[in-house]
């Protein structure tokens, strides 16, 4: 199962606010933390664990992150960002030109990636810089007196980021580094194994670690099963050979879509108003309600069962399976 959409609102033009940079903060090699507060001293909207945030950088590129610190805090927003050797300009951004004092204008917090606080047993698995979620959904489950366990995997420990954060001592927190261990990764199956059915697991990290970390809970007998990708997985597969014509409920207006143009470009030149960030299937700002018709789904936020109800779908890199789609839309 992929993860849950969790409080993202469908179709909804998103807030933006403005916040100001307060710290910048050396949190380990290549990895950036940034403490943001409100711009007008007031407080900004609660989020729940797992949740992230839009940077709408000036160099007009939006990326998504997560938020690390705790959910009770209202007067600011923590991020870290990982300098990417692959970056298309975001985290380059930030890391070289980003100052304190700076004004950047941000998206309300959206969840694809909700925390079940309910879970009588939860493991948290993280990949580098996918320690951003986990390290807020652990505190909760802490506060809470949940039972969770949290394995952090780096290649190197200079690479772990919020290491002084996490207190191993009480056996909760298994911390591994390849380099200290000869180069092995960790043994994720020897781990989820000894896991009850009925444990709830979570995994953020790169792609080859969420791969092995789902075909490993499926081999298990593990059902509830959440990711959250950084980047795109699989190739996206190809879009129809044959376009499509999408109808704007709201506005009666007709567009085209030809064969093998994107949706959400088609959307944007038509001089529709609608949210969008990763252009990847993977940040759900594009979500945006189906209401006639049959979507391709591609992207890596829906569940299989969100699929067949074909209710939303994520139009950045989403298309029709059916001749027509109506959507919810002006």
């Amino acid at each position: 199962m992929q993860q849950p959409t969790g409080d993202a609102t469908a179709n909804r033009a998103q807030t933006r606010i403005e916040a100001r940079v307060r710290t910048l903060r050396y949190e380990a090699e290549r990895v950036l933390g940034i403490e943001l507060v409100p711009v007008d001293n007031g407080s900004f909207p609660r989020f729940t664990p797992g949740a992230h945030i839009d940077l709408h950088l000036p160099v007009g590129i939006t990326r998504s992150y997560s938020l690390v610190n705790s959910p009770d805090d209202v007067d600011r927003y923590v991020i870290g960002v990982l300098a990417d050797t692959n970056s298309r300009g975001g985290s380059c951004y930030v890391h070289e030109q980003l100052r304190c004092g700076a004004v950047l204008t941000i998206g309300a917090p959206r969840n694809n990636f909700a925390l079940d606080e309910s879970a009588a047993s939860t493991v948290l698995i993280a990949g580098g810089i996918g320690i951003t979620p986990m390290l807020c959904m652990y505190r909760r489950l802490r506060e809470a007196g949940r039972t969770v366990r949290l394995v952090y995997c780096a290649r190197e420990r200079s690479q772990a980021a919020y290491l002084d954060e996490l207190d191993a001592s009480d056996g909760s927190v298994h911390l591994h580094f390849d380099a200290e261990h000869a180069g092995r990764p960790f043994d994720l199956a020897a781990f989820l194994a000894q896991q009850p059915a009925d444990v709830h697991a979570y995994c953020c990290g790169p792609n080859a670690m969420l791969n092995a970390f789902e075909a490993t809970c499926a081999h298990a007998g593990i059902a509830n099963v959440h990711i959250e990708r950084f980047a795109a997985g699989a190739p996206i597969v190809e879009r129809q050979q044959d376009g499509y014509t999408v109808e704007l409920a709201k506005s009666g207006r007709r567009l085209v879509v030809p064969a093998g143009a994107a949706l959400l470009d088609v959307l944007l030149e038509a001089g529709v108003d609608i949210d969008h960030s990763c252009r990847e299937g993977l940040c759900g700002a594009c979500e945006t309600r189906v209401l006639g018709g049959c979507p391709a789904h591609r992207d890596a936020v829906l569940t299989q069962s969100e699929r067949a109800a074909n209710a939303v779908m994520m139009v950045c890199v989403s298309g029709a399976q059916s001749s027509t789609l109506v959507l919810d839309l002006a």
